[in-house]
């Protein structure tokens, strides 16, 4: 099943269900009128909700209409939790190494993780928003997961069960600020910004095969202003999957229906620590702190920029008969006030 969530109806949007080819969608008030109120009725909804997707998936829907991915908000525009992890370690190590830190040997056995601002996100097609490039502009390209309600101590069989929905998502970083945040001992706050998801939603059985032991293996797609610049796969060098993420949070609190729990950034190690770009026959990366970071291994300096005023970033994940699954999160950094 594929959901999506219109900007029309108020700061949560409007639910609707989409065809399984993109085609044409159906708003279902009479269901749900947004996906939040869905998450927490989902036994009762769900079932209700595929009726309406197998009945776009077969031309009879009767209040079907075109659906424009560039019409949506995330799939949740607002959310009770967004907790982002590390689950490539490879990605950790590097950009600790790139400010000088060294990667403590716990971290390969217990997730690190992060609590995202959720009281808003941005739309799959909005901008980036800064107010300097002098911030290290970055985009970070992961897959996420919303769950539904879970007791603390969750078990990884009820954390498994407890996925609702797949996503991608642009963790959008400030590389320059991290440092000094960081220097205080409290945490990411002003280095991360308002973060953005795919325009489709998806239930884990839309993956077939390819979603497996808690993971996407797909590649993941990114371009910068249309240059291919990663393509790396989600299912390789992810060395905690989202039950194991899901289950770090449940150690002390319960987690509530509607939360996302993120990735990290997509990262793999291409036989070696430091992977390569596609220039040079590699999978790219995910980005550009991984790629600055490479280039100073090779050459003795980062030549790759961080994000201008007027780049664009492209993040997709297509199937393996080239379609897109997830829609795409396509956005242009743009100065606040302009």
């Amino acid at each position: 099943m594929k959901l999506a969530t219109l900007k029309e109806g108020g700061r949560d949007g409007t639910l609707v269900v989409v065809s399984r080819d993109l085609s044409c969608c159906q708003a279902v008030p009479q269901i749900a009128r947004t996906l939040q109120a869905a998450l927490d009725d989902w036994d009762a909804v769900a079932p209700r909700l595929a009726e309406v997707y197998e009945a776009l998936n077969q031309g009879a829907a009767p209040h079907a209409r075109p659906f424009d991915e560039r019409q949506c908000h995330s799939p949740l525009p607002r959310a009770y939790q967004w907790a982002d992890g590390s689950s490539y370690v490879n990605h950790v190590e590097l950009v600790r190494r790139a400010r000088g830190a060294e990667l403590p040997p716990d971290f390969w056995t217990d997730p690190l993780m992060y609590q995202g601002g959720s009281d808003s996100f941005v739309g799959p097609h909005d901008p980036i928003w800064a107010a300097s490039e002098e911030w290290g502009i970055d985009f970070e390209a992961e897959v996420a997961v919303v769950t539904g309600d879970l007791p603390i101590g969750a078990s990884l069989e009820q954390c498994a069960a407890a996925i609702r929905l797949i996503m991608l998502a642009n963790d959008v970083s400030l590389r320059n600020l991290i440092p000094k945040e960081l220097a205080k001992g409290f945490g990411f706050f002003q280095s991360k910004p308002a973060s953005a998801f795919s325009p489709l939603a998806l239930t884990p059985d839309e993956l077939g095969d390819d979603w497996r032991d808690g993971k996407v293996h797909r590649p993941l797609t990114i371009h910068l202003n249309g240059r291919l610049f990663g393509r790396p796969q989600a299912g390789v060098d992810m060395v905690f999957n989202f039950p194991r993420l899901i289950q770090h949070i449940t150690l002390t609190r319960e987690i509530e229906a509607g939360s996302i729990i993120g990735s990290g950034t997509v990262s793999n190690k291409q036989g070696g620590l430091y992977g390569s770009t596609i220039e040079h026959g590699g999978v790219g990366y995910a980005c550009i702190a991984e790629r600055r970071m490479y280039e100073t291994i090779e050459t003795g300096a980062a030549q790759t920029p961080f994000l201008r005023f007027g780049d664009t970033v492209r993040i997709e994940m297509f199937d393996r008969q080239g379609k897109t699954l997830f829609g795409a999160i396509e956005q242009r950094v743009e100065r606040v006030g302009s």
